[in-house]
């Protein structure tokens, strides 16, 4: 794996700064959200007001979620929006009558399901072995408060010089300014960093068409397209790389 990064990427000698997404690259935002929704679903008596399976119940939301998420990225919808929207289109979807809707879920979720601390396998040890040989940063579309739960539960904060949250800088990724802010931050160049993410649009071609290597994180083996030029399925696969 290696002499393939060194092939497609011949300038990775040159790296100094790693630039990693946060949900669903280290932190497991669907087995965060599964484990948090399963408590909500039982906390609010969802089975009593016709939703009868907790299983269909979260995979409706994991749909709409993503979805809703990627229009986030680009800047099709806004955090309200997108938050008033994936719990009302799942509900609505699974069938239930707007008046049985619980109206205080999607406040109980924001708070549950930071608190949770399930991370994608030998992310500690992963980050531990590159902090050691490069200066690592987190950029992330997640809201601020809720990213800001998630890296202290987890015990994330002490790998990264810099947690750049997009509601703090007022651009998402794929922009090319919260990557210019990033490289600004850092104090480095665009030739010396790399962004390691999960999302095709907002980390790996924002990246490239920012003009920063990137390597997609794919652990779930979905097709990976033709001008994604790496990808790994594993964070320790990390390892080998650099």
């Amino acid at each position: 794996m290696k002499n393939n990064f060194d092939t497609e990427h011949p300038r990775s000698g040159l790296k100094k700064h790693i630039f990693f997404d946060l949900d669903h690259t280290i932190w497991d935002f669907d087995k965060n959200a599964e484990e948090a929704l399963h408590e909500l679903y039982q906390i609010h008596q969802l089975q009593d007001i016709g939703l009868e399976s907790a299983s269909l119940f979260i995979e409706t939301y994991t749909r709409n979620n993503h979805q809703l998420w990627a229009q986030y990225h680009v800047g099709k919808i806004t955090k309200d929006e997108l938050r008033d929207a994936r719990f009302k289109r799942t509900f609505t979807d699974l069938g239930l009558h707007p008046d049985l809707m619980p109206v205080d879920f999607e406040d109980a979720y924001v708070k549950l399901c930071p608190t949770k601390t399930n991370l994608f396998p030998h992310a500690h040890e992963t980050l531990a072995y590159l902090q050691s040989k490069y200066t690592l940063h987190l950029i992330s579309n997640g809201f601020k408060d809720s990213t800001r739960i998630k890296v202290a539960g987890s015990n994330l904060a002490q790998y990264f010089q810099n947690i750049i949250i997009s509601e703090d800088v007022g651009v998402n990724k794929p922009d090319k300014a919260i990557f210019q802010h990033a490289i600004d931050l850092a104090g480095a160049a665009t030739v010396e960093s790399v962004m390691i993410g999960d999302s095709l649009e907002a980390d790996i071609y924002g990246a490239l068409g920012f003009g920063m290597d990137a390597i997609y994180f794919n652990p779930f083996n979905a097709p990976k397209p033709a001008d994604v030029p790496m990808q790994i399925t594993h964070l320790r696969d990390l390892m080998e790389i650099f």
